[in-house]
């Protein structure tokens, strides 16, 4: 009995390794968490999950969360700029001048941007294209076999979210900061009043 359950419990590690293993190997945007209307640099980190070397890369923007501006330049590879009617970058694909990534190597490709002041969240979408020309789709939701990557964006400080994590406009930032700013003068007051009170009680005490 206790050789049956060692077994299944080898089993069970090796399986979750494994696992683990496939999880880490996603097309990822790093960092994870980012501050509304920030300036970031993130970095997109592919791993080549196939015998044959990975060739191009391809990441959409949602310009509702992000404006990316700038790119790092990356020896062996060049990159191209897809930009919307108004000349918005939307997206950027990095293609091999050599022999691109091969199965036990990853790349890291460099951007900089400004994070959206309403996003709550930066889904990263990637398309990783191998020399056969098959190509690997990160554009899923979280938990699926191909997820996109996604950042989390949390509120500025003193900014007021409502229930769906969205910034709300209007004064009650100021409005908050305003009362915690009254504060000590209402508790001078009060220590004023009473030491007052206490003169009073003192000087009629000595005159009985």
């Amino acid at each position: 009995m206790f050789k049956k359950l060692m077994l299944h419990t080898g089993i069970l590690l090796i399986g979750s390794m494994l696992l683990a293993g496939v999880a880490s190997a996603h097309v990822t945007v790093y960092p994870k968490e980012a501050t509304q209307g920030s300036y970031e640099k993130f970095t997109v980190r592919v791993p080549s999950e196939k015998d044959i070397p990975t060739v191009k890369v391809e990441v959409k923007f949602p310009l509702d969360a992000v404006a990316i501006s700038r790119f790092e330049p990356k020896a062996g590879w060049k990159y191209e700029l897809a930009k919307d009617s108004a000349g918005k970058i939307t997206g950027v694909t990095w293609t091999a001048t050599g022999d691109g990534l091969a199965s036990t190597e990853f790349g890291e490709f460099n951007l900089q941007g400004k994070v959206a002041d309403t996003a709550t969240q930066i889904v990263w979408k990637a398309y990783q294209t191998y020399k056969d020309g098959s190509v690997v789709e990160w554009v899923g939701a979280d938990g699926s076999d191909k997820p996109a990557s996604v950042t989390t964006v949390k509120a500025k400080a003193g900014a007021v979210t409502n229930s769906h994590g969205n910034v709300v406009a209007g004064a009650a930032p100021a409005a908050a900061g305003s009362s915690e700013s009254k504060t000590p003068l209402y508790l001078s007051i009060a220590a004023v009043v009473l030491g007052a009170l206490s003169l009073i009680v003192s000087l009629t005490r000595k005159r009985s």
